[in-house]
Order: C-alpha cells, then sequence, then structure tokens
C-alpha cells in the first residue's frame, strides 16, 4: 500500500492493517512525504515482486499511483486498488467503494481485478474526471467561503460571477463527428462519473467501453439562461442550447488562453490537448457489482 502521508497516524488504518496481516494477508506499507513520490513506489513496488498496490489517499493519490503504474510496460503493471482517505474521494464513491477503513482494505486486497481505460490528456494520465473553466478556478484560486457559494442558489452564483468579472474562455472543440467554437463556462471529460465533491457530470460513463464522456456548458449572461441550463443539466440533451452532452473516443481543445482543468482534482493549465483512452491499460479492483463497468 502506497500511504498518502497525511493519513499515516489514523488509528483505524493501523487497526486495519494490523487486523489483516494477522488474517494472513502480505501487506507493505509505504508512506509518501511529498509530490511525486506515489510514482516511485509504484516501480518500488514492482521490484519486490507485488502484484497489486493499494493507493490510500483521495483522488489526488490515486491519480499519481495510476501514474506511476502506467509508466511501466503493461505487462509489469500490477493491479490497482484504492483505500478511500481524501476529502473528496469522488473516484471512489463513483466506484462504491466502502468508506470505511477496515472493509475498503480488505476489499482493496481480496477483491476481483478488471480491467479499464485510461483516460490520456496528451501524455498526462486520468482515471477518473479532468474539469475545466469556473469550477476549476474557483477550486484553486477563491477563498473558502466563496467556494461554498458555488451552487448555493442561482442569484449567488449571478452575484460571484460579477463581483469576480469572470470571463468565460473561448473554446474549440473537435471530436469524431463535429466540432463547435464556444464561450466556456464549464467542460468536464469523464472516463469515471463524478467530480467536484459528488457532482455526477458523467452519468453515463463505463470504465471499460472505449468512451470518454464529453459535458460542456456555454457561458450565460441572466438569471433565465442560468435556469435553463439548470434544466438542460438535467436532461443533459446531445445538442441543448446551453448544454451538450456526448460520448466520444478523443477530444481535442483549443483555447484562447491557459484554461484552467483539474486532472483527478489536481489543478492543471492547457491552452491545446488532446483527450484519449487506453483501451484496458489498468487492472483495477472494485465490487463485483460496480455500475461502472459494462463488462463483467
Amino acid at each position: 500500500m502506497i500511504l498518502n502521508g497525511k493519513s499515516a497516524q489514523q488509528p483505524q488504518i493501523r487497526e486495519a492493517v494490523e487486523s489483516l496481516r494477522k488474517a494472513g494477508h502480505a501487506l507493505t506499507v509505504r508512506v509518501t512525504w511529498e509530490g511525486g513520490d506515489g510514482l516511485w513506489l509504484v516501480e518500488e513496488a514492482v521490484k519486490m515482486g507485488a502484484t497489486r498496490v493499494i493507493a490510500g489517499g483521495g483522488d489526488g493519490s490515486i491519480n499519481e499511483v495510476g501514474a506511476g503504474i502506467m509508466r511501466l510496460d503493461p505487462a509489469r503493471r500490477p493491479a490497482l486498488a484504492i483505500l478511500p482517505l481524501g476529502s473528496a474521494n469522488d473516484f471512489a464513491t463513483g466506484l462504491e467503494l466502502p468508506m470505511e477503513p477496515y472493509a475498503a482494505l480488505e476489499l482493496a486486497l481480496t477483491g476481483k481485478s478488471r480491467a479499464i481505460d485510461v483516460g490520456m490528456l496528451d501524455d498526462d494520465p486520468f482515471v477518473n474526471v479532468a474539469s475545466g473553466g469556473f469550477g476549476a478556478e474557483i477550486t484553486t484560486s477563491t477563498p473558502v467561503g466563496l467556494k461554498r457559494l458555488l451552487g448555493g442558489g442561482a442569484y449567488s452564483l449571478m452575484g460571484m460571477l460579477k463581483a469576480w468579472n469572470y470571463q468565460p474562455y473561448e473554446g474549440h472543440l473537435r471530436w469524431p463527428d463535429g466540432e463547435t467554437r464556444v464561450p466556456l463556462f464549464m467542460l468536464a471529460i469523464g472516463n469515471g462519473c463524478q467530480a467536484g465533491g459528488g457532482q455526477r457530470l458523467a452519468p453515463s460513463a463505463k470504465l471499460d467501453d472505449g468512451l470518454l464522456e464529453l459535458l460542456f456548458v456555454r457561458h450565460f449572461n441572466s438569471i433565465g439562461e442560468l435556469k435553463q441550463i439548470i434544466d438542460e443539466l438535467e436532461n443533459l440533451p446531445e445538442d441543448g442550447e446551453f448544454v451538450r452532452y456526448l460520448r466520444v473516443p478523443w477530444i481535442e481543445f483549443e483555447s484562447n488562453g491557459a484554461f484552467p482543468l483539474n486532472l483527478d482534482g489536481e489543478p492543471r493549465r492547457y491552452e491545446r490537448f488532446r483527450a484519449s483512452l487506453d483501451r484496458d491499460a489498468i487492472a483495477l479492483v472494485a465490487p463485483a457489482e460496480c455500475e461502472l463497468f459494462s463488462r463483467t
């Protein structure tokens, strides 16, 4: 297990590790100290003979351990399992993993692994969702008090936009059957189904179907338009006035500036990128009845 250092001293985790070792499971624990440790600790685990690596942490820890696995030749890649310890746990929640440490760790050790696709934003892998636009700006550069207002009602959101002098990014998106140039309020590219602390941005997502979920929302200027956006987000039309929801194997994107994007919750900025899938790239441990799989 590659355990986020912030969680290393939690009594429940220590107790779960000790109990499962006593039950006969061979479990080695390594703790991260700083960003990037998960990458080389995956290599160390494989050299020790590990065939399964558990990411103990939040979405960022899962992304880093997953990236470490993706750096290996496919024949050397261990299966990925998860002990959810983050604040949002979007990927783990989408997988319907147990949140209690002992149950989650027991599943990580004993559960069945199945092949999943891994999203690639150019050379950067992501297992869950890449989301950008206004939400990403709020996440990375706005005080906590303002973050709490996001989603707190149409008038609050409109007030935030005016107070913050938000300017949309002009985005040019291309996919196999079409393209559009649009002032973007929000963009989400999903391999998994949810991001942003429980927002189901890609409800049709499957981890093994070779398709990305593309959701984008055009910028708006009034309460009336916002109410229409909310209605369209309830129904996710393929070609709405403000909202579009498509299932595509790849997307190309260009912006008029450095577009803010959270990659599995980790903040990045891109002026252009190509998002695609590496099919069946990693074996992932998940509950047997997980809805994010199209194949058994």
